[in-house]
């Protein structure tokens, strides 16, 4: 039995994710759960789930959540706050941590557990945006695994497994095009949240739904990408695949690509990361191909959608730019999500924040995490005087 611990249980990722541990009782034990402000959802899942240690984002919901875990007879170790986070992420009894968190939170806790020796099965990919040289590195210091979780990077890992990676030509990270691939730059005036977070294919959280609707979501994929599979941004490419029907491709030297297909189901690649390097049969929905009516591939029009464009920019500046990048655009979104700025703010808002700032190359995660401050303070400023 393979035991890990979630941080982020009570998102999009983590929710799926003990669907599949309760798709695979005998194969799947979760022993750690960190969740956010949703304490409700949290009680019920660790009263379903009985983990040995807990955290949520505040420490009044701790209190209470220890509470009600005695009510129920369950003595598990309470944490809050980033502490917790870290706690749960190094527990003992987990190798693997699933970081299923939302944003550059999940730095911290995940470089915990990389030093504490777990292997990630990641799902935060802001982590690698932000420090991706110092994570990879980190990571091969203390022979650990990252197992990608996200659907493209997952297809991206099948696709090169058995393969000389020397012969890859191209990478290929496939994209929905999100729910305004058709619209005209000038109704994009006047997208609202609401219409924003309808994505066509797959349900996920609000901040993610938000960047695949900017395409800003498969710009950092690409960053992410650089990272997993030591290729250059030259190397990757994004394609607009509406069905979604293909995650990824990998494009070899001799004219082949080799493609992964399946339904936009993000179970499957949370299941493959945890089921890592075995298949495990499920009864999740499969995949018809006698119902596909056809598989279109478009380019992406960065002229409407900037955030790819912006995103390579800052990957290619390298240092600490994808870390202002990926701030930038939290705060960005988030405002957005709130009403207070439009949705072609946010890549404006984004382009602003890099403009202002001077890209070093860091030394340390703290060098990382005080630029992610000072880019949080800027973005703030800038919105300001918007």
């Amino acid at each position: 039995m393979k035991k890990f611990a979630i941080l982020g249980s009570t998102g999009s990722i983590g929710r799926q994710a003990l669907e599949v541990v309760e798709a695979f009782p005998d194969e799947l034990k979760v022993v750690g759960m960190a969740g956010g402000k949703n304490r409700e959802l949290f009680l019920k899942q660790c009263l379903s789930h009985k983990p040995m240690i807990v955290s949520l984002q505040d420490k009044e919901d701790a209190s209470w959540l220890k509470a009600e875990l005695l009510k129920n007879g369950l003595k598990v170790e309470v944490y809050y706050g980033t502490e917790g986070l870290i706690a749960v992420a190094t527990c003992e009894e987990a190798s693997t941590i699933l970081t299923a968190l939302s944003g550059a939170v999940g730095l911290l806790p995940t470089c915990a557990a990389i030093e504490a020796g777990k292997d990630i099965a990641l799902a935060n990919k802001e982590t690698l945006v932000a420090a991706g040289e110092y994570v990879t590195l980190l990571a091969e210091k203390n022979n650990i695994s990252l197992l990608p979780v996200d659907s493209e990077h997952s297809a991206i890992w099948q696709c090169l497994k058995g393969e000389n990676k020397s012969s890859v030509r191209k990478l290929i990270l496939t994209a929905s095009g999100g729910p305004f691939r058709q619209m005209d730059r000038s109704n994009l005036e006047g997208v609202t949240p609401q219409m924003a977070l309808k994505h066509p294919n797959w349900s996920m959280g609000a901040k993610i739904t938000i960047d695949s609707a900017t395409l800003m979501n498969k710009g950092l994929e690409v960053i992410e990408a650089k990272w997993l599979f030591n290729l250059d941004f030259d190397d990757i490419e994004v394609v607009i695949h509406p069905q979604s029907i293909i995650h990824s491709m990998v494009e070899y030297g001799d004219g082949s690509f080799i493609a992964h297909l399946g339904q936009p189901d993000m179970r499957i690649p949370i299941q493959y990361a945890l089921s890592y390097p075995h298949r495990w049969f499920n009864n999740f929905p499969k995949l018809n191909l006698k119902s596909i009516m056809g598989l279109t591939f478009e380019a992406p029009d960065t002229t409407r959608f900037p955030s790819l464009a912006l995103a390579y920019e800052a990957g290619r500046a390298g240092g600490t730019a994808p870390a202002v990048l990926n701030a930038a655009n939290e705060i960005a979104v988030h405002t957005f999500l709130q009403g207070s700025i439009k949705f072609l703010e946010i890549p404006l808002v984004v382009q602003k924040t890099l403009d202002k700032h001077r890209v070093v190359k860091p030394s340390s995660l703290e060098e990382v995490i005080e630029v992610d401050i000072w880019a949080r303070k800027e973005v703030t400023r800038i919105l300001s005087n918007l």
